[in-house]
């Protein structure tokens, strides 16, 4: 059969059978079910950006202060460490050694291979002096009890060691080791609030690094 073809100003001559009308109850459940399948599909989405890409995480303490604050509202980059590795200089969100329920916020400062020690209130990695930019002046960096006095260990394989720019008020690897990258949530990467110092946030790469 030839498809049908409807001329403009002939529409009286098309034999249209109509539907009856629906009823309220009718029309009422095909909203609720159009409603409940986008909320499936979202929820799906957001399931897969939250799992694979991205999560959002509320700053908890001044461990990495003057840099992040207390409250501070980031995203982090679940995605880029699934292709590459962590660089010397990058924020990291990580699962806490000691309670996998918390996640902690640092930098890391030596990588698989480096080697690197606490002396002098500094911090060195393959025997080159860390010069910390993003640190204020005079900031010391004091050994703990992984990390001791002028004593240099070797990262192993797959191993990073993290530091909160607080070096006072910080618990990082000087006191309980290196972490496994399967530790590592992601980058932080944007920072959402306040709104102050909204905005991306940059790898700072100290000279010497």
């Amino acid at each position: 059969m030839d498809d049908q073809i409807i001329v403009p100003g002939e529409w009286q001559n098309v034999d249209v059978t109509k539907e009856p009308p629906k009823g309220f109850f009718n029309n009422f459940s095909t909203h609720i079910i159009d409603f409940i399948q986008t909320l499936v599909v979202f929820g799906a989405i957001f399931a897969l950006i939250y799992w694979q890409i991205a999560q959002p995480h509320r700053v908890s303490g001044n461990s990495m202060f003057p840099n992040f604050h207390n409250s501070d509202l980031i995203i982090t980059d679940k995605l880029s460490y699934k292709f590459g590795d962590p660089q010397k200089g990058d924020i990291v969100v990580f699962e806490n050694p000691r309670n996998n329920a918390d996640h902690f916020i640092k930098r890391v400062i030596a990588l698989p291979g480096d080697s690197i020690k606490v002396e002098s209130e500094k911090v060195f990695v393959n025997g080159q002096l860390v010069e910390e930019v993003y640190l204020p002046d005079f900031v010391p960096t004091l050994p703990k009890g992984f990390l001791t006095e002028g004593v240099p260990i070797k990262a192993g394989d797959n191993q990073y060691y993290v530091f909160g720019d607080n070096r006072e008020h910080s618990s990082d690897s000087r006191e309980w080791g290196p972490i496994g990258k399967e530790k590592i949530i992601g980058k932080a990467f944007i920072r959402y609030w306040p709104i102050k110092g909204a905005g991306i946030l940059k790898t700072c790469c100290p000279i010497n690094f």
